[in-house]
């Protein structure tokens, strides 16, 4: 229940930093300051936008609305909400060269790239080494919170499978990389303090292995060789950790081998890798290499995460949003275990944290740290106002603003928000994408539940694709239809999460003049590459680098198919004159309707064609 809305007195450390000391082995300290600074939000919300204006009001982005005034009301009604675009070029012109001081004045020290994207490319976030400090922070924070609900965890490690992906040099001579990549090669991570809640299994070395395969074999076979030490599994993803497991049930037989004899693979190349693996495998352990076997061998593999690493408490993975279509895959694999969303973080910036971590995946919500960065939020309706449901599967995307942003204390229980952040490092007033959902406070601070991102209609990992990029992508590949005669009348999709890696899904159904026209298996394949192709960087990474996703399928279904899928949402409630064929299906119903119905199915023989990102001079 929110407290009153009467003032608090803040402590002098609060007043004199946004940034207090932290220190994740004294829980008693850490949840008193979590205390403090939830149950003095507005305070604290109000001091973080007088600091971040007093820092970089005289820069050239806020110069251009402020004028050189400063201040809350100032600030409120002459600095817009934007999005990417309207940010874009400043941020384009630092990594060409500009000084930071356009749009902050600490020093950029590099860009993170987000896994939304802008002209098919990622976007690009500005982060400084201040900010690495408040992820930190973040981090150290969270570590009591999960102490108090689960006993023990300084008796053990954990094996949380973390992964660096690629990164470029901008011509500042900035790198530009994903936010986890950033944090993990810096030094608040590789030179952390000793935390004794919080020991990992996987050495240094083979996080930071550039090859994805290298790494994650590296990686579980330091857990399993720990395996009796563990106490918490997981990695920052649903979709990452899947893919680890269907890995270990492809290679769990050579990595026995390699704990039989006590030598890694030749083909794990990284010397770093080999070296860090050496020093914990030390010599052949028989006995443990029969003890993985005899587990990896059972079928199914229900429960295998318990079985291999006995002592596990929970799951630590993301497991709302897009991650939610995973849970079913991690219950039968965990075998029950709690799954734990610890925080809330994007490129953007570290939001908040889970001060319930034990509770139910559909019940996950994450309270707002106010010292982060200064938060507004955008109220929305759905098509049905207050109806939970209205964010649910079909009908996630149909919103729309319906006033001012209002601070972060005065949200509503009950409402749904936009979230738009403003950070110490030169965004202000920025459409995040997320749509949240407040489920009630901590102290002064609100709980939010994460709905989904605005207008995304399709995602497996970190790929993130909305509903224009797809018309986009399926526009491009239908001049290929020519050959056959036909016309594509309907189309809709799901991201299949059934097997790993996940797919996209697309139903087609195709309009011919000649009733005996036969599908063209070549020209199909042709559609569904053609498709990728045409779909942004992310995607193009997922698929051809990480294979976190797997081939693009699309499945043709009989004339008057999309009839009935009509037929069942009229019956489910829709308005025959505002019924609108959705691009994405989610319920089970809707995709037995079109798949009781297919005539043919085709998937991509190859991977799309992607590069490293090239940031340059235009």
């Amino acid at each position: 229940m929110r407290s009153p809305s009467s003032p608090h007195v803040m402590s002098a450390s609060l007043r004199m930093t946004l940034l207090p000391k932290c220190d994740p082995n004294d829980d008693e300290a850490t949840m008193k300051l979590i205390e403090e600074i939830t149950t003095n939000a507005a305070q604290v919300q109000r001091q973080v936008l007088d600091e971040i204006l007093a820092r970089n009001s005289n820069t050239e982005y806020l110069r251009g609305f402020l004028d050189g005034l400063t201040g809350y009301h100032f600030f409120k009604k002459k600095v817009p909400v934007i999005e990417y675009e309207h940010v874009r070029e400043y941020i384009e012109r630092i990594a060409n060269g500009a000084p930071s001081s356009i749009i902050c004045t600490q020093p950029i020290t590099e860009l993170l790239t987000s896994s939304g994207t802008s002209g098919g490319q990622p976007k690009m976030m500005p982060s400084t080494s201040e900010e690495l400090d408040r992820k930190t922070f973040l981090y150290d924070l969270q570590v009591p919170v999960i102490n108090k609900y689960v006993d023990g965890l300084d008796k053990g490690k954990g094996m949380y499978l973390m992964f660096v992906k690629p990164e470029i040099s901008t011509p500042s001579g900035l790198s530009a990389r994903p936010v986890l990549t950033s944090y993990y090669k810096s030094s608040n991570f590789l030179n952390r303090h000793f935390n004794k809640h919080l020991i990992y299994t996987s050495p240094n070395e083979t996080i930071l292995c550039a090859d994805s395969r290298q790494s994650m074999y590296s990686q579980l076979l330091c857990g399993l060789l720990q395996c009796d030490d563990v106490l918490r599994v997981g990695a920052v993803f649903s979709s990452a950790f899947l893919r680890a497991i269907k890995f270990l049930e492809d290679h769990w037989q050579e990595l026995c081998s390699n704990i039989r004899a006590g030598e890694i693979s030749e083909w794990i190349t990284d010397s770093g890798s080999r070296r860090a693996v050496m020093r914990i495998m030390r010599e052949p352990n028989p006995q443990l290499a029969e003890r993985i076997k005899a587990e990896c061998r059972k079928e199914p593999w229900e429960g295998i995460i318990r079985r291999l690493w006995p002592r596990t408490k929970y799951v630590d993975v993301i497991v709302t949003g897009s991650m939610a279509q995973y849970i079913p895959l991690l219950d039968f694999y965990s075998g029950g275990l709690p799954l734990v969303s610890t925080m809330y973080a994007s490129s953007e910036c570290y939001f908040g944290i889970n001060l319930q971590p034990l509770s139910s995946p559909a019940e996950v919500s994450y309270t707002l740290i106010p010292n982060m960065a200064y938060f507004e939020f955008l109220p929305v309706k759905s098509d049905k106002q207050g109806d939970e449901e209205a964010f649910d599967a079909d009908k996630c995307n149909r919103m729309e603003m319906v006033a001012e942003a209002v601070d972060l204390v005065d949200v509503e229980v009950g409402k749904y928000y936009e979230l738009v952040v403003t950070t110490f490092t030169g965004l202000y007033r920025y459409r995040v994408g997320d749509i949240l959902m407040v489920t009630g406070f901590h102290n002064s601070a609100p709980n939010f539940r994460f709905v989904h991102r605005r207008n995304i209609v399709l995602s497996i990992d970190t790929d993130k694709t909305n509903e224009e990029d797809l018309l986009l992508a399926i526009t491009a590949a239908k001049p290929l239809l020519a050959p056959l005669g036909c016309l594509l009348s309907e189309y809709t999709s799901y991201a299949d999460t059934s097997s790993i890696p996940g797919h996209y899904i697309l139903f087609w159904e195709l309009k011919s003049n000649n009733a005996t026209t036969e599908l063209d298996s070549a020209v199909m394949e042709a559609c569904c590459l053609m498709v990728e192709e045409s779909l942004d960087w992310v995607y193009r990474r997922c698929r051809s680098r990480d294979c976190s996703v797997g081939a693009l399928e699309i499945r043709v279904v009989r004339a008057g198919a999309f009839d009935a899928l009509m037929d069942l949402c009229l019956t489910n409630g829709s308005s025959v004159n505002q019924y609108k064929t959705p691009r994405c299906i989610r319920s089970p119903e809707a995709i037995a309707v079109l798949d009781g119905r297919v005539v043919g199915r085709f998937f991509s023989r190859s991977a799309p064609h992607w590069e490293p990102l090239r940031v340059g001079k235009t």
